[in-house]
């Protein structure tokens, strides 16, 4: 089986996931979000693309509902062994299936959660799952349950972090070869993925972020590749990953002669990391992450330039995308606990100039602060 976990951990999770249920008064979790399945069960597919839904109950009972092609899937990455199956076929009620099921598990007249938010679970299924289970049993939100047992890693998750970190690093590497004049954008994406499936790492949970000259501003994928100009700037944006736990980098590659703004700006970005290192400390609000990169991208004369947040939790996050939960923001009374691991990205940029910086990367809170997964500096790489 591929179970990356042992049966004792997986049961463990599984025990608190209940404990919190029944602090919340819920008798079971309708779960909907593929890593919740998966730091409970083991259970890797992205079958979540149609309904899907794994049930926990305050009792430790559970049972998947999928589809023909996931069943051998769970039964090869799962602990599960109670696996429904609703067929495919033309005015389909899987929802209606769910009832069933709920009810051999004497769930009739029960409180239960769901991960509304979740991609698995589309608005047009949600309402569907609300009709089938009118008047069956009451439906609470609880689409943080299992993310807030997530966001603190154990010690064999933190070992797959560490590992997914070490092939971004194998990734960056590359980009620094390759990111010179005339050279191809998708010959630089090609490479820094190369490195990490030769490691034994992942698809990542979004495609990695790539854009040169004006579109180095740009903080999202999309499709179209260019050359490398002589005089240049590559934004990197990506993530090493390892058993579907990330560990991400950033960073801006000049090509060429820097622009004084270039260096300005990289000056200011690593003050700030240094400010955001200090700032997230155990027993601390991560807000006050957020508020350290503002004191200084603001006294450097950069506040029309910065962000509205500068990082978030990372973990096993399954597409579309690889950020998790909580994000660093103003305000955010999350508190820092050691074994939380976060991306701090330091951007800037300057629209009126077209001119961008981010450095960035992933660090593991520990008992006294914390600490970079990354080996690779943050100095400026001009090629």
């Amino acid at each position: 089986m591929a179970v990356h976990f042992s049966a004792e951990e997986l049961a463990g999770r599984r025990q608190k996931a209940s404990a919190a249920m029944i602090k919340q008064g819920l008798d079971g979790l309708l779960m909907f979000r593929q890593e919740s399945m998966y730091y409970l069960s083991g259970y890797d597919t992205f079958g979540y693309v149609f309904f899907q839904c794994y049930y926990l109950g305050a009792d430790g009972k559970m049972f998947l509902l999928t589809r023909v092609p996931d069943l051998r899937q769970a039964q090869h990455t799962s602990v599960i062994k109670d696996i429904r199956i609703w067929v495919d076929r033309e005015g389909a009620t899987p929802a209606e299936d769910l009832r069933v099921a709920l009810e051999e598990y004497g769930c009739k007249g029960k409180r239960l959660g769901v991960e509304y938010e979740a991609y698995g679970l589309t608005a047009r299924n949600g309402k569907r799952l609300e009709a089938a289970l009118a008047g069956f049993c009451t439906l609470v939100d609880a689409s943080e349950l299992v993310n807030k047992l997530r966001v603190v890693k154990s010690p064999a998750e933190l070992a797959y972090v560490r590992k997914a970190a070490e092939l971004a690093d194998a990734a960056l590497l590359e980009a620094n070869r390759l990111a010179k004049p005339g050279a191809f954008e998708g010959d630089i994406l090609a490479a820094m993925h190369g490195a990490i499936y030769r490691g034994g790492g992942d698809d990542p949970g979004n495609e990695f972020i790539i854009g040169s000259g004006k579109d180095a501003l740009l903080c999202r994928y999309f499709s179209g590749r260019k050359h490398l100009q002589p005089q240049d700037q590559l934004m990197l944006e990506f993530a090493g990953v390892y058993r579907h736990y990330h560990s991400c980098l950033m960073r801006t590659i000049l090509i060429g002669k820097p622009d004084p703004q270039h260096l300005a700006m990289h000056k200011a970005a690593l003050e700030a990391m240094e400010a955001c290192k200090a700032a997230l400390k155990p027993g601390r609000p991560i807000g006050e992450v957020f508020d350290a990169y503002a004191r200084v991208f603001d006294g450097a004369g950069f506040r029309a330039n910065r962000f509205n947040a500068c990082g978030y939790s990372l973990g096993t996050t399954f597409a579309p995308n690889w950020m998790d939960w909580p994000m660093f923001y103003h305000g955010n009374p999350v508190i820092a606990e050691p074994g939380m691991v976060f991306f701090l990205h330091m951007i800037v940029v300057d629209s009126d100039r077209n001119i961008a910086m981010a450095p960035g990367y992933t660090v593991e809170v520990t008992d006294k602060g914390c600490v970079p997964l990354s080996k690779l500096p943050l100095d400026l790489v001009v090629n």
